[in-house]
């Protein structure tokens, strides 16, 4: 882990999100110090100021700031984590945004109860959440249907783990990949198969990422 409360570099991100997740794992694997500075959800103004934008992660440095998890990633990490080639990063793309569908639906309702949120944030984060994918009860209830729907994904990621995704060695597609699975440790009784259980605790030792790290000081 690479929090540092002196370090001129401070990371605006939100727990829960996998984008801010694959940046701190990659800041946390290049060991590069950061502030961690874990934004309230409803605060719309600070991402706005910064980037124009209401979207993290954020890096903001004494001279700027920049959002985009991959072009940070890029800009800080070029020369200490291996970056795919075009064409694998659009592969790894396409498979977590395919990936972030199931689990999503299944996460969100249980992401606002952790110390992330507080009932302000939790109001605001729930009534956006919920317009675009139904009332968070009624994903609950269909738990079991966004299950069968993640399980043959896993499936075949699980076949892809060498043990790394198409490799012998940790690459960034392992911690975009990585980011998105994180959410499932959320939802109550699943179950990761060993192979992809592993996999997540290898990417976990290898990188340092230690998710629940701002609630532990």
């Amino acid at each position: 882990m690479s929090y540092n409360m002196n370090s001129s570099i401070s990371l605006l991100h939100y727990v829960h999100c996998p984008f801010c997740i694959r940046v701190r794992m990659a800041f946390d694997f290049a060991q590069i110090p950061y502030q961690s500075i874990v934004v309230p959800y409803n605060d719309e103004k600070t991402p706005l100021d910064l980037c124009g934008v209401k979207m993290l992660p954020i890096v903001k440095t004494e001279k700027d700031a920049m959002n985009e998890s991959l072009d940070i990633i890029q800009h800080y990490c070029n020369n200490k984590i291996d970056q795919p080639s075009a064409e694998r990063l659009a592969e790894v793309t396409a498979l977590t945004d395919k990936l972030g569908k199931s689990i999503h639906n299944l996460a969100m309702p249980y992401f606002i109860w952790t110390p992330e949120f507080d009932d302000d944030s939790r109001k605001y984060f729930q009534d956006k959440k919920e317009k675009k994918r139904g009332p968070f009860k009624e994903l609950m209830k269909k738990k079991d249907e966004f299950v069968l729907e993640l399980t043959p994904q896993l499936e075949i990621l699980e076949k892809d783990l060498t043990p790394f995704y198409k490799s012998s060695n940790l690459a960034l597609e392992d911690i975009m990949i990585a980011a998105h699975l994180w959410a499932l440790f959320i939802v109550p009784e699943f179950q990761f198969s060993p192979k992809i259980y592993q996999y997540l605790m290898d990417v976990k030792k290898i990188t340092g990422f230690e998710y629940h790290k701002d609630y532990m000081e």
